[in-house]
């Protein structure tokens, strides 16, 4: 299952991803695009999604995902941390990324990784 330490250790993984705390917690992300918010308490987090994968979660596992507070109109799922699997969550974070991350970036990258 995914934690606060392993979402900052996999989001700090990915092309030009900085930590910056905004509103006394952390936030992540890229060329200052955010792509992940964490609670406080690292319990719980924000992540940028697509509609699809907002509502086939939801639907999926109301328990472990929700429609984020505040930033849910813009397609961002609120994960219960110790629920949801590691794959899930790095599979999220790595989608929220692409989609924020410049396209030239994102081609740099794909292209060092193993196939």
């Amino acid at each position: 299952m995914a934690s606060g330490a392993a979402l900052r250790s996999f989001a700090l993984s990915l092309p030009e991803v900085e930590e910056i705390e905004t509103w006394d917690i952390p936030t992540f992300r890229v060329r200052r695009k955010m792509i992940a918010i964490m609670a406080d308490d690292e319990a719980t987090a924000s992540i940028k999604a697509s509609i699809d994968e907002q509502q086939a979660l939801v639907e999926t596992d109301p328990q472990t995902y929700s429609v984020a507070p505040y930033v849910g109109r813009h397609r961002w799922i609120l994960c219960q941390l110790p629920r949801t699997p590691l794959a899930v969550m790095e599979e999220l974070l790595a989608e929220a990324w692409r989609a924020t991350a410049p396209k030239r970036l994102v081609r740099t990258w794909d292209d060092g990784q193993p196939r």
